[in-house]
């Protein structure tokens, strides 16, 4: 339903707000054009749709009062707008995106969609950004924020007689909208636009659709429409009334929920998304964590809401979570939820979900409490002892004043146990590339440290974007996140992909900001036409490709409960460099630890968009790991010693295919093989490799067919050896001697 102030006033605010093709005030002074004008020359571009001279009730209009009405005199109608007349519905979709503030437009033409791109063709008022793929005008839109998708659709005349391009857009997105519809008269177009923004904007943030039959963007309008369906919707009074009542209601709840918090020796706050999409969510998460002095952790997506430098924070709890975040969960007696919805990645087994936590509740001194703006995902998955509806940060405004502070000391308690936690499984516990046994390659958990403490060096803002996979986790674990809307990734549906056109939406939005796209290959390889969208455009966005040859965490699940059987989880990769190149982008290719910062300084300081791929060790797994069905508790963490027979048994399973670390095969420029039993078809595979990575450069490949140490093959004179042609050729052409 529309919200609706008196349409005067609501014309006043909008028009200090931001001038239109046609102004408010003449929007109501003007007159009506004689029928002779508004009709020439339209007759032949479309037939006049029928609309009804007074409006439906959908229109919510305000009601009227019933006295001084005379019997058989009929009641005054609303203030008509008559502005749009003579316009195609391509031209009022222009106007109305003007009058919502619109900046930006994602979009890829088509037949169906022509009349709104006409509309639109060089207008001043707002950029477009052509992608190269429909899937990257979503990404880029999206930003985290609401989404208003429209769609070209067949004319009506023939929808449901599988016309050409023809489908149910509507039936198609509505499991993955908030809401939607198809436009089916051109009198109802602004309406359904004001919905489209104000149901996308309020409540909980999500994605909306209009449908938009070719017929109606390309017919004219014909007669006026109520004023008050051109306008964006302002709160009515009904549903500000609602809201106070709301508010008294949720004054006995708060108070339970202070009392609990009082009483509480081992609170934790659990923040999500919504701390940060809730106005002002922020800084009151900092001030109940500041003067309650209780420990904060996030949700993936909530990243950035608390700063991970104070002491209060434990970083990411979950599948991939810290150790100690975990930990303080399942130890906690009272679990406070704000904005978060207790994904199934972060709770895992509910049986086993904060046990403490829901003895704690039994007993009348601890729980769970669980803010939240969308009723239904109160209870979904775990059972609240006190649910807070409505708007994250409002509710605590309402809360802190009710609460008494509570020192560091006091806790101190608890906080000696999340420091115990802390020391026994520290983040930086994995192998690095020059730990004993460590094969000298670039690990991606250091690469990711590294940027994160240049970018903590300079002045403006940094955004991350990522792709979906390991390379996501290992982002969110090892980037010190510091302030709010700095991590935007796929956390819900993980659409790979994802990383590079959200960095290019990102960058639109925020130009002054420095926009990085940390990817890993096989991400990466979806939507990577868009590098030439952000050439096009001059975006500049920046791009870290973790290459490692691998659909990465589905090889750590194939590794973990698969023996090792790798189907389908390895790739063959462009040379991305050349594939930058040709693009129009600055690339390099870094392979050593040692030129990792370097590299990373380059990338940070070029101007316009830039690619720096990175090869990395291959079979890294992202731990700490909880395994499907385990509790939130039971994690896996990295063992030196587990890890080395891992590696040992890999070799083992796949006949020392897939060995981390065995050749160093995009640096090499020599390679010697130096097991003579080894398969001649595997031996065949890794030197097609080294062409590959090598960009096709001379290569030389030795293989030595006596048996003897390493020293004697390497450097023994007297030996017999075979010393293959540069690799230039086919893995066919290559013989085994």
């Amino acid at each position: 339903m529309l919200r609706n102030r008196p349409t005067r006033k609501a014309i006043r605010t909008l028009g200090q707000a931001r001038a239109w093709t046609t102004p408010p005030t003449a929007t109501l002074a003007q007159s009506k054009l004689p029928a002779t004008q508004r009709t020439k020359a339209t007759a032949t571009t479309s037939a006049a749709p029928q609309t009804r001279p007074v409006p439906s009730p959908a229109f919510n209009l305000e009601p009227e009062s019933r006295r001084h009405v005379q019997p058989l005199v009929n009641r005054s109608k609303p203030e008509m707008d008559e502005s749009f007349i003579g316009k195609t519905g391509g031209e009022i979709f222009h106007e109305m995106m003007l009058r919502h503030g619109v900046k930006h437009i994602f979009g890829y033409p088509g037949g169906a969609i022509l009349p709104v791109f006409d509309a639109i063709y060089n207008s001043e008022h707002f950029d477009f950004i052509l992608p190269r793929h429909e899937q990257g005008a979503g990404h880029m839109a999206q930003d985290g924020t609401p989404i208003v998708v429209f769609t070209g659709q067949v004319v009506t005349s023939a929808i449901g007689l599988d016309a050409f391009q023809e489908c149910d857009t509507v039936g198609i997105s509505r499991p993955a909208c908030k809401w939607n519809c198809m436009v089916t008269s051109i009198a109802e177009l602004p309406r359904r636009i004001n919905e489209a923004f104000e149901i996308a904007t309020s409540g909980r943030p999500g994605p909306v659709l209009i449908d938009l039959p070719k017929d109606i963007t390309a017919g004219i309008l014909r007669k006026a429409i109520p004023t008050q369906t051109c306008l964006p919707s302002f709160p009515s009074i009904a549903s500000q009334a609602a809201k106070r009542l709301m508010e008294k209601q949720l004054n006995t709840s708060l108070s339970r929920a202070a009392e609990l918090i009082k009483v509480a020796k081992q609170p934790i706050i659990y923040a999500g998304q919504g701390i940060i999409q809730s106005k002002g969510g922020t800084k009151l998460l900092r001030e109940l964590a500041d003067k309650c002095s209780i420990p904060v952790t996030t949700t993936l997506q909530g990243l950035g809401a608390f700063d991970e430098r104070d002491e209060k924070s434990l970083h990411m709890l979950g599948m991939h979570g810290m150790a100690y975040a975990n930990m303080s969960m399942q130890e906690a007696d009272l679990i406070i939820a704000l904005g978060a919805r207790f994904d199934d990645r972060v709770v895992l087994n509910t049986s086993k979900f904060a046990p403490n936590a829901k003895a704690a509740a039994a007993e009348k001194r601890g729980g769970i409490i669980h803010f939240d703006i969308l009723p239904k995902n109160i209870n979904k998955v775990i059972q609240a002892t006190e649910a807070i509806e409505g708007d994250v940060a409002t509710n605590l405004k309402m809360l802190i004043p009710m609460l008494t502070s509570t020192s560091m000391e006091q806790r101190s308690e608890w906080f000696n146990k999340i420091s115990e936690w802390k020391a026994k499984w520290p983040l930086s516990n994995y192998e690095r590339a020059d730990s004993p046994g460590g094969n000298g390659l670039i690990k991606p958990q250091s690469l990711i440290e590294e940027l994160s403490d240049l970018t903590s060096k300079i002045d403006r803002k940094t955004i991350i974007s990522t792709g979906v996979g390991q390379h996501q986790m290992w982002v969110a674990q090892h980037y010190s996140w510091r302030e709010p809307r700095s991590f935007v990734t796929s956390g819900g549906l993980g659409t790979m992909g994802f990383g590079l056109p959200s960095a290019i939406g990102i960058k639109v939005a925020r130009p002054d900001a420095l926009v990085i796209d940390i990817d890993g290959d096989a991400s990466f390889n979806m939507t990577l036409t868009e590098l030439s969208t952000a050439a096009q455009f001059n975006i500049g966005i920046k791009v870290i490709i973790l290459n490692n040859e691998e659909q990465g965490m589905v090889t750590q699940w194939q590794n973990l409960f698969y023996e090792d059987r790798y189907a389908h989880t390895h790739q063959r990769n462009p040379d991305f460099v050349k594939l930058a190149d040709a693009m129009g982008v600055q690339a390099r290719k870094v392979s050593k630890p040692e030129d990792v910062r370097a590299s990373l300084e380059w990338l940070i300081n070029t101007d316009g968009p830039a690619l720096l791929e990175v090869i990395t060790d291959k079979k890294v797994p992202v731990l700490p790991m909880v395994p499907a069905g385990a509790g939130l508790h039971e994690f896996l963490v990295y063992d030196r010693e587990k890890d080395k027979a891992r590696r040992q048994l890999m070799r083992e399973r796949t006949s020392g295919l897939h060995v981390p670390g065995r050749l160093n095969l995009t640096a090499a420029n020599h390679v010697y093989i130096l097991e003579p039993q080894w398969n001649p078809s595997v031996e065949s595979q890794a030197i097609g490799r080294v062409s590959r990575l090598g960009q096709n450069k001379a290569v030389k490949v030795t293989r030595y067919l006596v048996r003897g140490t390493v020293e004697v093959k390497m450097h023994s004179q007297q030996i017999r050896k075979v010393e293959l042609a540069n690799v230039g050729f086919q893995n066919a052409d290559l013989q085994t001697v």
